[in-house]
């Protein structure tokens, strides 16, 4: 398969799993925290604040303030990026503008709840750890939502902050701005949905550093074998994977040994192992978790270099 091929599955994979995370974003908002006047974070939140209060659909509040943040967002984050972030807008504008015709109402034009009444932490709870995994779907494609994930991307790409910190601070101020809607009730019920909103911030923003961090942690394998050889090559080959050859000492046994070093992405694990043991099956592996790998094929180090005076 050539290079070209390669590229293009990925693209491909690439907008099959972002649109699989605004469906499951689409269902958990719509489900979940409409029925029930959750307000959240994020452009959605706005979208939903608007539609608490004047019944504007949260499609086109949603679209057009992502137009907005689109324009701002291009110089920083590429074409490549913006060219998913557009699609991920317009599909999820779609989305949300027919689920909200597709949910079904009461005799009243309120959405059904479908957790019943006085359920409404429960289904806070749901819906943000379905809206915070299929945000962390969309991102581990190199997709986003827009709004406020392009802020959060663009802070990201220069400074080594988690999406989830930058989302929080965004959604402060957010959720905070239900105190000043006179059309939310009285103080106390205003201050009520700033309570809930800030539960469903603190929720969504754990479950998308939860599944953003789970999928791209590291490991470390020490492998002892005397078939070392034999498995550096079908790693490197079969896996295209880079690996370390250490010159190692047996106090013990006083002989001289090759251990291989190898860095890896955790759901590469099940393969690595799978091919020790079809090479090795009495080989002597360690496998550690590892804080951070940095370079070549894993993060970027995003720290500011100090300039000489």
């Amino acid at each position: 398969m050539t290079i070209n091929n390669k590229l293009v599955i990925k693209e491909v994979e690439d907008y099959v799993f972002i649109t699989l995370g605004l469906l499951l974003y689409t269902f958990g908002f719509t489900v979940f925290l409409l029925p029930n006047e959750i307000v959240t974070g994020g452009v959605s939140g706005i979208g939903a604040i608007v539609f608490y209060a004047t019944r504007i659909p949260i499609s086109y509040t949603y679209f057009l303030i992502n137009a907005l943040l689109l324009v701002v967002g291009l110089k920083i984050l590429g074409w490549r990026f913006l060219v998913k972030t557009i699609y991920a807008i317009v599909v999820l504008s779609l989305m949300l503008g027919i689920a909200q015709e597709v949910i079904p109402q009461d005799d009243d034009g309120n959405y059904v709840k479908i957790l019943g009444e006085g359920q409404e932490f429960m289904s806070l709870i749901i819906g943000c750890m379905l809206t915070g995994t299929a945000l962390a779907i969309v991102f581990l494609n190199n997709g986003s939502t827009g709004g406020t994930d392009i802020i959060a991307a663009s802070v990201n790409k220069f400074h080594n902050v988690s999406l989830g910190t930058v989302l929080l601070f965004i959604d402060l101020i957010i959720i905070g701005s239900c105190l000043f809607i006179p059309t939310f009730g009285n103080t106390l019920d205003r201050l009520h949905k700033v309570m809930f909103g800030f539960c469903t911030m603190v929720i969504e923003n754990f479950m998308l550093d939860y599944v953003f961090n789970r999928s791209r942690q590291s490991v470390q394998f020490f492998i002892f074998s005397k078939k070392w050889q034999e498995i550096a090559n079908a790693i490197g080959t079969q896996m295209d994977h880079g690996v370390t050859i250490l010159d190692g000492h047996g106090w013990y046994t006083g002989e001289e040994r090759k251990v291989l070093c190898i860095l890896a992405r955790k759901n590469e694990s099940t393969t690595i192992f799978r091919l020790i043991k079809m090479i090795d099956p009495q080989a002597f592996v360690s496998q550690s978790a590892v804080i951070g790998v940095f370079g070549e094929g894993f993060e970027q180090i995003k720290v500011r270099v100090k300039s000489e005076e």
